[in-house]
């Protein structure tokens, strides 16, 4: 379960001021009490994707977008808590709905950057 405080929800807030979808996202998932994979599926389901009710939903989409999580330009900043630029990319330059960018890009930082591109990493070997 990836849960964020309110405080973290606040402190983001701030950090995506400029883009309101992003925005709309932090909303939901303040209302879902902090839970992210609750709230992903809620953004889910009004971004026309169809998501189970599976707790593993979240992690299974954020799959979708390792080959563009774990390049090197956005793995340093996910591991320094700072991923704006993935949410803008992932919801620019990829199919990934806008509304579910920034749960995508909190996944990977709650579930630890390494972690989530240690298959990546390994099939590039």
């Amino acid at each position: 379960m990836i849960i964020l405080t309110s405080e973290e929800i606040t402190r983001l807030k701030s950090s995506f001021a400029e883009m309101p979808v992003s925005l709309e996202s932090l909303r939901e998932i303040g209302d879902c009490d902090g839970d992210v994979e609750d709230a992903a599926i809620s953004l889910a389901l009004r971004s026309n994707q169809e998501p189970d009710t599976n707790e593993q939903w979240l992690g299974d989409f954020s799959k979708r977008y390792r080959h563009v999580v774990c390049q090197d330009e956005f793995r340093g900043a996910i591991e320094q808590g700072d991923f704006k630029a993935l949410v803008m990319h992932l919801a620019q330059k990829t199919d990934c709905p806008e509304l579910i960018a920034l749960p995508v890009a909190l996944y990977v930082y709650k579930t630890g950057v390494d972690d989530f591109c240690h298959s990546f990493d390994n099939s590039r070997v």
